[in-house]
Formats: structure tokens, sequence, C-alpha cells
């Protein structure tokens, strides 16, 4: 039976530790005892949202799997069972760019030579490597950080159970009437040449510069010339009208010494740039009319590639037209522009497209044949210019979409898509998000808020190869308008149903049941399979449409795809759904945290989701966004090697809130390490040592709070206090504020004041009462410590819980992690009696603070302190704790005083910025009344926060805010206060002979004190100690010799003068400016 508490080993990497903690779970498998020990029916909802299969971890994965753990492991201590089930996203362009890379494809056109059914079966492939491949990747990174989710059994979006599960929701939602085809102008990747949902729009905004031009459109039959303003010369070439706004008022203006005429808004007159010397403008007014005077006036084409057939190159009007920037006259291209293709619409005109689905510009336009869109602009620019129809060219910065997957432009195209009307159920969406709890709540309400009121329809196909099929069947005569109720599609919603379909095997008809029945054909719910089958309804054939769903759509229904619910696992989903808690970075506002929350309105009319936790970005040191091309990112792996996973995760939780920016620095990681870690193994380590010389194994009777000493109470009273606060934090979800916590109580209460204060109870021979308790108190503490750490820093939370109970056996659980998340016990909480600790802990600090500042070292002792304290309770409760305050400060005495007059000096400044607002004209004179004010005012001031001063009869309230207060030292003195705490306190700096001796003194125990521990002493050795050394230092020596002889263990003191004649044995000390020579050795009897 072990009997001797087991040290945290000082000299050994954190990371190799914590390579011992995991080996222990994995033999004990303490993750599924964490699991199975919670009762099934108490179920805390947790969702992994799916990573790329085939992307690579970083440390912001650290970071947002470091929020998911503390969570579902803080309720797992709550007991609830946390199923916590990892996904793999493998669908969509990822696996696809992947597979077009290893097999030497350039393009989407190269792809369907391959063959579909050829790559898809890459592309599959590829996947179950990567998932095989992860478990040195993911599967490595979220064990060495120790994140609990299950890699095993996990839900893959390829599987034809999840894909079986989406086909149900689209099924659903086709049957509300929501799912409708359309042609429209929609952003498209031109990479990929597929359309890009709103959602992943929002996901690649790059500020960039393009140009700005003013180009002229001649009327027709005239020398007059439109003035129109646009940002994408490229579309120029696709031109077919101009549109004006119908109530703009417009001008017709001449250029004094060109005479050419220019119509455009009188309100945009300042494009004009051209002035005579006096800098008065050339262009001057001949004419003004409203834009409807405008409509159906004809002018030339800019280009000659385009031979449209429909009338086309006259002025139309649109209700969109404003005046905020350009000249109020839009150039309408139908086929690249919502706002175009709607007047188009209203007034018939053709639709040119001579760009490709690829954004290349196609054989029409002879001189840009097979150019990229965006690369045409400044050939186009040039070829005005040459033609005289360019104005003016100028560059703008803007924000612009890029494909998020590619890095290219986006383009605005003409086509058709398949879409769900979201905006049907857009004011549902808003109503159930108010019932979501953003962490910050400013996110949940402003981005993904404002995204939910300016909600449009989900662009749901996509016309690639690996993905999930559209399962729309629809008729040969189907056209864009029909929908259900036609009777020319319908959508399949299981595989039942797609067995009553057709396929042909070998020129025959078989039901597609009866063909996978007999083996004939293996099931797979992915291109080309299901576009071999086909219905035959009414004597109709109905083809699969041949589009695939968008990856977001799969992600987004993992909340029962995941379970395939609704063909199993009914009573599992009712269980898990909505979820309790998710998390993920920024950038999924309008990603998956949209796409979940929409499939569920649509089919649910719940939430996704209760509560989540939005963490920012990881930037570099610098600010700057980390990428391979800078060379700034961090390797996880490697800096988990070097500080461990535990530091690595305190770090990321305590120094700001998780939704706000960091710019990771190693050099806080270790700030971290010798900061609270080291504090928290220290006072483990001080618990160790002495336990260990005492026998100490918590075998004794608990003994009674009420029965220990004043510090005892007061620690587990804080350490009550902040069971109850990290409590209410934990259930707020504010990690950050509970980590916060946990801290300033290890380092400041338990280590630095608890321990340091109670050294002496320790280092007591006997092992009575008083001695008991203090071991009591300090294991107690550290047990708790551990397991509020438990979620946060799992590795070193069970390393020493596990070794206290390995000796105490008070708890049986195998890990801190199937313990239960402590609870306060509110009757060891005493509030008056830590109010009155923290304030003498303010005094020590303020005291030290000044200590530090005049140079005096807190082992100097000094005569006094004065302390502020007019009201009598108050100073009652002082008087409790000045002895506690006297031997912390190292001072004789503390004095009361009613007025701080005496010690110091106080006068203020009128802060002007908060007095003008409120007091005008009348501010002069009243900051010289606030510059006169008396100690009293100001003392009446900072102690209510306002004063009535009145002047000239009229009377003025003055906040604490108006004035800046300043403290001015008298001489002798130093002054330092809290205004937070009220505290103020004066230090009297006087230094006399004996309070030098006293110094002199205390400064050589702690020499001593060094040589003691160098020389291999064990804590409970007493010694013989010579001192050879000046007349001052054994002058100070012979009046403190019963101090320093009860400090150090000291039986034997011999004291010698230097003889300058002969050596000194000993080891050479200079204290406080005296040179002597300490030599000591163990005491025998």
């Amino acid at each position: 039976m072990d009997d001797k508490f087991v040290e945290y080993p000082s000299n050994v990497p954190y990371s190799a530790v914590e390579a011992e903690v995991l080996a222990y779970w994995n033999e004990h498998e303490i993750f599924n005892k964490s699991l199975e020990e919670r009762p099934a029916d108490r179920i805390y909802s947790f969702y992994e949202g799916p990573p790329t299969v085939n992307g690579k971890p970083g440390v912001h994965h650290v970071f947002s799997r470091t929020i998911k753990d503390v969570v579902c492991r803080y309720k797992t201590m709550q007991g609830y069972r946390v199923p916590r089930k990892a996904g793999w996203d493998t669908h969509g362009l990822p696996v696809e760019i992947s597979v077009e890379k290893k097999l030497g494809l350039k393009n989407k056109a190269q792809v369907v030579e391959y063959g579909d059914g050829e790559f898809n079966a890459e592309a599959r492939a590829l996947v179950y490597h990567h998932i095989d491949d992860n478990r040195e990747g993911w599967g490595k990174l979220t064990e060495r950080m120790g994140y609990w989710v299950d890699m095993d059994h996990p839900y893959i979006t390829c599987t034809n159970d999840y894909i079986e599960s989406v086909w149900w929701a689209l099924k659903t939602i086709f049957d509300k009437g929501l799912i409708y085809k359309d042609y429209k102008i929609v952003p498209q990747d031109p990479k990929s040449e597929t359309v890009l949902s709103s959602h992943e729009l929002a996901l690649g905004y790059k500020e960039v510069k393009d140009p700005s031009i003013y180009v002229k459109f001649k009327v027709k039959g005239t020398e007059e010339f439109l003035l129109v303003w646009t940002t994408t010369p490229w579309t120029l070439i696709s031109n077919v009208a101009l549109c004006v706004g119908s109530d703009i008022d417009y001008v017709k203006v001449s250029h004094a010494e060109s005479g050419e005429v220019m119509i455009l808004a009188k309100s945009r007159l300042q494009v004009l740039l051209e002035k005579n010397d006096e800098g008065e403008s050339l262009w001057k007014v001949i004419a003004e009319l409203k834009g409807r005077d405008l409509e159906g006036l004809d002018y030339e084409p800019l280009f000659t590639y385009m031979h449209p057939t429909k009338k086309c190159w006259y002025v139309t009007s649109g209700s969109f037209v404003s005046t905020e920037d350009g000249t109020g006259i839009v150039h309408i291209a139908p086929a690249f522009g919502a706002d175009d293709y709607e007047i188009a619409k209203k007034y018939d005109l053709p639709m040119l497209q001579p760009v490709a689905r690829n954004g290349c510009f196609t054989a029409e336009v002879s001189d840009y044949d097979g150019m990229f869109f965006k690369d045409t602009d400044p050939l186009i620019i040039r070829q005005l210019r040459e033609a005289g129809k360019l104005y003016r060219k100028e560059t703008i910065t803007h924000t612009y979409p890029f494909s998020w997957r590619y890095d290219v432009p986006v383009i605005y195209y003409a086509r058709e898509s398949w879409y769900i009307r979201t905006t049907a159920i857009a004011d549902r969406m808003v109503e159930l998000n108010k019932t979501i709890n953003w962490c910050p709540p400013e996110i949940g309400t402003g981005r993904f808020g404002n995204w939910l009121e300016d909600n449009k329809d989900w662009a749901l196909s996509r016309e690639r190869f690996w993905g999930s099929p559209l399962p729309l069947w629809v008729s040969e005569n189907f056209v864009i308008g029909d929908d259900a109720a036609s009777g020319k599609m319908f959508a399949i919603g299981s595989i039942a149903e797609l067995r009553k379909g057709f396929i042909d095997i070998d020129g025959e008809r078989l039901l597609l049941g009866d063909a996978l029945d007999r083996e004939l054909v293996a099931l797979d719910l992915h291109k080309p399979f299901v576009d071999h089958i086909y219905f035959i309804r009414d004597g109709v054939r109905f083809n699969r449409t041949p589009e695939l769903v968008d990856v977001w759509f799969d992600s987004g229904s993992m909340p029962f795809a995941q379970l395939h619910y609704p063909f199993e696992n009914r009573d599992l989903f009712a269980q898990t759904f909505p979820a309790d808690f998710i998390a993920e970075g920024v950038d999924q506002t309008r990603g998956w945290f949209y796409t979940m929350h929409a499939i569920a309105s649509l089919i649910f009319d719940k939430p996704a989701y209760k509560n989540l936790i939005v963490n920012g970005h990881i930037l570099d040191k610098q600010g700057h966004k980390m990428s391979k091309s800078k060379g700034n990112v961090v390797d996880p792996f490697e800096t988990m090697e070097r500080y461990g996973a535990d530091a690595l995760r305190w770090y990321l939780m305590v120094t700001s809130p998780p939704w706000r920016p960091k710019s990771f620095n190693t050099d806080e990681i270790e700030e971290e390490q010798r900061k609270f870690f080291r504090a928290f193994i220290n006072s483990y380590n001080f618990f160790v040592l002495y336990a260990n010389v005492d026998g100490f194994t918590f075998a004794e009777p608990s003994i009674a709070v009420h029965e220990r000493s004043e510090l005892d109470r007061w620690v587990l009273s804080c350490l009550n206090t902040l069971v109850g606060a990290v409590h209410m934090r934990m259930e707020q979800y504010d990690l950050t504020g509970a980590v916060r916590l946990i801290n300033d109580f290890t380092v400041d209460d338990l280590s630095n004041w608890y321990i340091r204060r109670s050294r002496k109870r320790f280092w007591k021979s006997d092992m009575g009462p008083d001695k008991i308790a203090a071991y009591q108190t300090l294991y107690s503490s550290l047990e708790t410590l551990a397991k509020l750490l438990a979620p946060f820093t799992p590795f070193l939370a069970d390393r020493i819980y596990l070794n206290l109970n390995g000796v105490s056996k008070r708890e049986s659980c195998e890990s801190v992690h199937l313990a239960d998340f402590p609870l306060p016990e509110i009757s060891a909480i005493d509030r008056p009696l830590e109010q009155r600790m923290k304030k003498a802990q303010i005094i020590t600090s303020l005291v030290r603070t000044m200590r530090e500042k005049a140079s005096i070292k807190v082992r100097q002792p000094l005569k006094r302190i004065l302390l502020s304290v007019s009201d009598a309770e108050a100073r009652e409760e002082y008087r409790l704790v000045d002895d506690i305050i006297m031997e912390e400060i190292n001072v004789q005495k503390i004095e009361y005083i009613e007025e701080e007059g005496s010690v110091i000096s106080k006068k203020v400044k009128p802060n002007f910025k908060s007095l003008g607002p409120r007091f005008g004209k009348d501010m002069k004179v009243l900051a010289e009344a606030i510059r006169i004010m008396s100690h009293n005012q100001i003392a009446l001031l900072e102690k209510q926060g306002t004063l009535s001063l009145e002047l000239d009869g009229k009377g003025f309230d003055i906040l604490r805010e108006d004035v800046e207060i300043m403290h001015e030292d008298i001489e002798g003195w130093l002054v330092a206060s809290d205004e937070a705490n009220g505290i103020m306190v004066a230090l009297d700096t006087e230094m006399t002979e004996e309070l030098q001796m006293l110094g002199l003194s205390r400064e050589l125990v702690s020499r001593i004190q060094s040589l003691r521990k160098e020389s291999g002493f064990d804590i409970t050795d007493r010694i013989s100690l010579s001192i050879q050394g000046s007349e001052k230092l054994l002058d100070a020596v012979k009046r403190n010799d019963v101090y320093i002889k009860a400090e150090t263990l000291t039986t034997a003191l011999i004291t010698t003068h230097v003889d300058p004649s002969s050596a000194a044995a000993g080891r050479q000390e200079t204290v406080n400016g005296e040179i002597c020579w300490l030599s000591l050795e163990k005491y025998v009897s």
C-alpha cells in the first residue's frame, strides 16, 4: 500500500508527464468509462462539426477543440452523459481538387472526359485513405491535446446512410413547396464552374483594387454623350441598355472650350473635373430634364463583337438607380447582374453572354478569346481610350467576393439553379435565433442576426461530381416554373422509394429493388449510379436532374444524418436534438452555424442548438493572419511537445475570451507556466514534502472547519466561494472568467498567502491538531483545485488527483474525470473573514509596491503605517487582521487616522472633456472653483461620487469623472491607495538604528537558509552555525540572536570578528553592505 505522496517531477518536461497520463487513460479506458458511468437518460448533447477529410490540423483547431473539450468534460463531471461523435466532411471541392491533382486533370471538361464514375471511385478511395491516415493527423492531434471524442465510430458524409438522411430532409422541404428551379444571376466560382450559396459567398470577401472608369456612350444621331460609371469594364462588351431613375434630375452640360456635351445626374456634376484658372468648372449646364425624359433614347454600342437579334442599346429606367456614386446612369449587362437581369425581363432585352462558366471569354469576342474575364479589364480600358470613349480612369479599393476554395474572383453569372426558398421562413429563423444563447451575444444579434434579416434563397445545386446527388426526378418536358403540383417533378426521400425506380442492365429494364436483391448492382447513392435510375409514372419517364447538393447542406444535416434519422435512432435523436452546445470559429457564422439553423428551422421548426461559443481567429504575435506563404504558421505538435498540451490549452483560455482574435505568442505560454503552473505544482510539492516527513495520509478524522485556525477557515471560505463562482461562470459559458478565477485563487490566495503564512505550522515537530488541520486544509484545497482544473488542464489535474488519492484513498474514482465536479459547501463560507483578509492582502500589496519604489527591501523592518479609516466599525475590522498586516509588510505598528490630510496632499484638476458638454459657458468659472476645492470637499467627492458646488447663487453637481485627483506625498512618507476598495495607506520611511539592525538580521537569516538548502540539510535538521563578520553585523546578531536561532534551527551559534590578518572560513556573503563568512554543520548533541 502506498503511504508516500509522489512529488510532481520538476526536471521532466510537461509533455513527458502528459504522455504517462495519456497511457493511463488508454489502458484504463477512462473516456469510455466517463460515458458508461453516467446515466443514459441524462444526456448533454454536443455536436462536433465535421472537418474536411483531407484538411490538415493547425493550432486554430486546438483552440476550438479546447473550448469543446472544456465544456464536455465539465458537463460529464456534473453527471451528464456527453456523447461526442467525430465526423468527416467528405464531399465537395476539397476532395475533387486533390483527385484532379493526383490524376493530372486541369479542368471540369477533362474530368468529364475521364469519366465521372472513375473520378468518383478515386474520390471515395482518397476519402477513406485520409480517414485511415488521419489517425496520425487529426487523430494524433485529438489524442495529444486531450480532446475526448469518439473517432473510432465517426459519421462520414459520403456513406449511403448519411446521404439517405440528407435525401429525407430535402424531400421534407420539397413537400412543403420550398424547392424550386429558376434562372437567376448567381455568384459562381469560375474555377469549379459551380454556383456559390450566399453563405459560401460570405466566406471569401477580400479587399481589392479595381478600375473605376467613366465611359461616354454616344447618343444616336447627335454629338452628345451619356456618361456612365462602372467598376467592371469587362461587362461593357455585353452591354444592351443604359438605365436611369425616372424621377432623378439630369442635366446636359457643355464644355466651355471643346463644346462637348455630356448627360448625367445633376447631383453628380462633381465627377466632371475640368476647371479654368479661377477654379471654376469648364462645364456649363445647358438643359435640365427628368430621367423619364431620357427613356427610349437610342445610343451607339461601344463594341460590335455581339450581334443581338432583339432590340437593344437604348435608355431604360429602374428604381435601383441612385446618385450616391457614379453618374446616375447605369450600364446594363443582363447576364452579369441581378438588377440588369430584371431590367432585361421588363424590357425584353437580349441576353449577351460571351463569357463561359469558367470565366473566360468565348470566340465571339475575338480579341479576348480564352482570356479570364478580370484579366481583360486593362485591355478593354485601353481600347476605349484609343476609341475616344473613355472620359476618365481611376482606381478604387473595395471588398469583392473570391472563391473560398480556389481563391479566384467570383463572377456573377446568369444560369439555372435549384433553390430552397429560405426567404419564406426568414422571419421564423430570426425568432428562433433569439432563443439561442450566443457567446458572445453580439455575434448572434449582429453578424448572424443581420445575416438572417437579409436572407436570400439558398442556391442549393452544384454542377460537380463528388457529392450528395440532388434527389429530384423531372419529366422530359419539365421547364423552369414547374412545381410539384405540375406533376413534372418529384423528390425521393429514402432508399425504399428509390428501389421502386428502374435501371437498365444489359438492355433489360429492371426494378432497382430486384436488381439489388439479385446482387446485379451494388447500391451507391452517388453519380453516376443514381443517374441511371429512372421512373415511369403514367407513361412518362422521369430522370434525375444531374446536379449535386451544396456540401454545406451535408454538414448542416449532421444533427440527424449522423444517426441515420429518421430510419434509425428515433429515440436517441429526440434526446440529442437540439444540441445543448456547439462551438466553432467565427468563420462558421455564415457557414455551418447558418446551415444547421436553416435546416432545423425548415424541417423541425426548432433551432439546431441551444448554446454556442464562437472562437475568434488565431493570428501571429504581430496580429497578422497566419499563412504558409508568410511562414508564420504554428505547428501544434511542436508547441505541445515543447510546452505541453495543458499549458497550450490554459493559455488559449486565460489570455482573452475565446471570441476575440488572439495573437499567438509562445512567450505568453511560458509566462503562464511560470505564473500559474509553477504556483500550483509548487503548492502540491510543498504539501508532498512535509506530508511525507510527518507521515500524513489523511487517515485522521477530519477536523471540523469551525475548530480550525482563522487562516484555514479563510482559505476554505475562499475555496468554496471559488467553487460557486466557477460554477456560475461555466453555466454562463464564460470559460475565460472561470479560469481566471482559478488562477487568482491558486496564485494569490493559496500559494502566495495561505502556504507562505502557514509554513511555520508545517515546520513544527509535533503533529498536533493545528498541524493536522493545516494538512487537511491544504489537501482539500489541492484536491478541489484538481477537480476545478480537470476540464481545462486534464493531464495535470489527473496527475495531481491520482497522486493525492493514491495515498489517501478518500475517493474511489480511477480518474479525476470520473469524479463529480465540486459543489460549494455554503457553511464553510465566511464573507466577513474573506473581506477583511482581502483588505490585508491589498494593503500588503500597496506597501510592497511603495517599498519597491523607495528601494527598501521587505526584510527591512519599518516603524509604522497609517490607515485612513473614519468609520469605527471598519476600523475594528482592520484591527482583526492588523497582526497579519504588520507581519506581512514588516512594520512595527499600525496607526489609524480619520483624516488623510496629515500625510497626503490632494489636488484636483478639472476634466474638460466631461465638464464641457454639461456646463458650457459656465465651465470656466466652475473649473477655477474645482482647482481650489478643499481637502474635505475632495474626500467627500471620493466617498460619495458627487459633490454640490454653489457659485454666484447657482448650483452645480460635480461627478467623480469630472475631475482628476492627484496625490502628493509629504516628506518622510509614501502614500498609495486602492480606490476601488476605498483603501489609503501611508508608509513611514524613517530609518532608526534599531530598525537597521533588525533588517540586517533578517537579511542574514535569508542567506543562512539558502546555505542550509544548498548544503543538503533536511528541513528538520538542527545546525551549528559560525558567523565571522564586521562589528556592525555581529552587533545585529547579538541583538537578535533568539530570532536568528529560531528561524534557522540553530542550536549552537559562534560569532567572531573578522581578523584581517588571517583567512576566514566558510562562504563569503555581503549582507546590506556588511561582509561576513558563514559556515554550518549538522548539530550533534
